[in-house]
């Protein structure tokens, strides 16, 4: 068996920045096999799709296991369908785990329509500080993350978490953000729970984002950059009970996957 395989570079202008990650459009639903390709492919993330005449299907594993909501190989799936699957189209919904997803082709932008998260107000100061050495403002629990607030985007960029201690914090990961005066946030993500210590750029973790920073700076629109090693720009709208995040994305590299 034969499967092309795409590698995008989401969130970004050019290659080398921004979140890698693959897609691999198929119909094949072995987990096992999908668990084994992504951690070979050793990625954020590896996206799976499958489009049928009624329903597109989107699944996305992590090297260690499948995740229930990832933004940017979302981006990725929708970049390679509009230049390499269906050039006549501009707009493609998914369904998965976390409902009903969809992306669409603006110029050279890719605005993914995701659901908002729902932030709980927690207070995991102390435990959070002594995982990454710097005491939040504020900290939340959301339906996927922990989520904290920090006094300074110097100190956001000043971060060495301590993995094995973030892996014993509640929630998936660890979004850690801060005003900018460059933009309007900043953030970073840490998931070592999932293989992944810091993704580059994380879409899903802007459905904590937006809602927090639309109600704090009182705006609906927002850019924000995720200030990793790669880095990445993010156009974001709050909507009602939605979130639209936008960017740009390259292809880095088109292969064949060969199974035996």
């Amino acid at each position: 068996m034969k499967l092309d395989v795409y590698f995008i570079d989401a969130f970004a202008d050019k290659v080398f920045t921004g979140n890698p990650a693959a897609v691999i459009f198929t119909d094949i639903d072995d987990e096992k096999l999908m668990q084994k390709i992504a951690s070979e492919n050793n990625l954020s993330e590896t996206a799976f799709v499958n489009l049928t005449k009624d329903t597109n299907y989107i699944r996305w594993f992590s090297p260690l296991k499948e995740v229930d909501l990832c933004g940017h190989a979302t981006l990725a799936s929708g970049f390679v369908y509009f230049n390499l699957i269906n050039k006549d189209e501009n707009e493609v919904t998914f369904m998965s785990a976390s409902g009903e997803l969809s992306v669409k082709r603006n110029d050279d932008l890719y605005e993914l329509n995701f659901p908002k998260d729902n932030l709980i107000k927690i207070d995991l100061k102390d435990q959070v500080a002594d995982s990454i050495g710097v005491k939040p403002i504020e900290t939340y629990i959301g339906d996927i993350n922990l989520f904290a607030i920090l006094d300074s985007e110097d100190a956001i960029r000043a971060l060495t978490p301590d993995f094995d201690k973030l892996i014993k914090l509640e929630g998936q990961g660890l979004i850690v953000s801060a005003q900018s005066n460059e933009c309007d946030f900043v953030s970073r993500y840490f998931c070592p729970k999932y293989g992944i210590n810091e993704d580059p750029v994380t879409g899903s973790a802007h459905t904590s984002l937006i809602p927090y920073w639309s109600e704090r700076l009182n705006s609906k629109e927002l850019v924000a950059k995720q200030v990793s090693k790669r880095g990445g720009v993010l156009y974001c709208k709050n909507k009602d009970t939605r979130v639209l995040i936008s960017g740009k994305a390259v292809l880095y590299m088109k292969g064949e996957i060969e199974l035996s």
